[in-house]
Parts: C-alpha cells; structure tokens; sequence
C-alpha cells in the first residue's frame, strides 16, 4: 500500500468468544434466549451477574466488574467480542473506553443503550441511574470520544424507535458505527426478538477491522 498505514478488513480464522453484559435489574437470564442461539452456531458464550444490578452500583464500578472478569477467564491474547444491554452497553462501553478493553474487544454490539441518556433516569437517584440521565457528567465524557475509540471496532447499534424505557427512544442512537432498527414493541423484547437476534449474528459475524501497515 505504498508504505502507507490503512485499515483494512480481513477475515479471522476463528470465531473471538462473546461476552454478554444485561442491563439494570437484569441476571444473565434475561439471555436464556440469545446465549443458547449463539453457541448453536458456534460461538463460545460467557455472562456474569454484575452486582448490584438495580443502579446503587456507578456503571463505571460495574464495568471494572467487567474487565476484573476478562482478566480472569480469557488469555491476554485473546481478542473478544462484547455485547452490552440497556444499562450493559454503557458499562461495556466505559470498559471499552476507559478501562483498556478498547485493546482486545474487536466486535462491540449495543443492545436499547440509552448512549444519551435516558429520562427514566430520573425516576431515581440511585447513582446508576442518575449516571443515566441526558447530559449526566458520565454521559458527557464518554461521548466526547467515542467516535474515535468505538470507530476503531466493529460497532454495531441495535435499537427500536418504540421503547419506553429508553425515553426518547433514539437515545440509543450513535454518531459512529452501523446501525440496525428493530421496531419491537418492548424494551425486555429486545433479546428474544429473532429480528434482533439475527442482527446480532449478523455484527458477530462481520470480519473485523484491523490495522495494516
């Protein structure tokens, strides 16, 4: 390439694990759907119950949970592939951005995240959820770089303009990455909607950005 640097896509010879992290409230039940499908095909699947889930927790103590639990079950070496709900894709992203994960995950899949903030938010003042609310200080400094840290992986936005637990529901919405609508009726609906599971395979499935020089 002319001794240039570039991006380029190229296939992986394996399949990276995938690591599914639920939303408030959530155990890794809510997955008794996704994860089963996903290691159908061919995937090897991994969750863990943050603790707590009902926001008493700041997202960013919950995604050291996250990187604590990479640390312990895959090699170094390892590249991974994460997908985060509702509340999980925040925390997937503050270990994406934050906490080094930006290094191994190569495929990030956001699930109904409310990457903007949510206005149900304010019906608590747990500090996860006021770290949920638009324009929280946590919000505002993960996005003042995602584009250039998420725009370095296969970022995938998965959302449906029908949420009411994402409130607006196109808070989900990202200025980076590919971006999928499934018009589902229900917040929870999202991990068993085989629309959405589908799309899920689909970013899984993408080959992977990687630098070439």
């Amino acid at each position: 390439m002319n001794g240039a640097s570039d991006y380029t896509r190229r296939t992986q010879p394996e399949r990276n694990p995938v690591l599914l992290i639920h939303g408030i409230t959530d155990t890794i039940a809510v997955f008794s759907k996704m994860a089963p499908a996903l290691s159908r095909r061919g995937w090897s699947v991994h969750h863990f119950n943050m603790i707590p889930n009902n926001g008493d927790c700041c997202l960013d103590l919950l995604a050291k949970q996250v990187a604590d639990y990479v640390a312990q079950t895959f090699d170094p070496k390892q590249p991974i592939d994460i997908v985060g709900f509702s509340m999980g894709g925040l925390v997937s992203r503050y270990y994406i951005q934050r906490l080094g994960g930006a290094e191994r995950v190569k495929r990030f899949v956001s699930i109904s995240a409310p990457n903007n903030g949510t206005l149900a938010g304010y019906l608590s003042w747990r500090p996860g959820c006021v770290q949920m609310r638009p324009d929280s200080a946590f919000l505002q400094d993960l996005n003042r770089d995602a584009i250039s840290i998420l725009g370095r992986l296969n970022f995938t936005v998965i959302w449906t303009p029908y949420d009411l637990i994402i409130v607006p529901s196109n808070s989900s919405q990202m200025p980076v990455g590919k971006e999928v609508t499934v018009p589902v009726r229900l917040h929870s609906w999202m991990l068993t909607d085989d629309r959405c599971l589908k799309a899920v395979v689909t970013a899984l499935s993408e080959p992977i950005l990687s630098y070439v020089s």
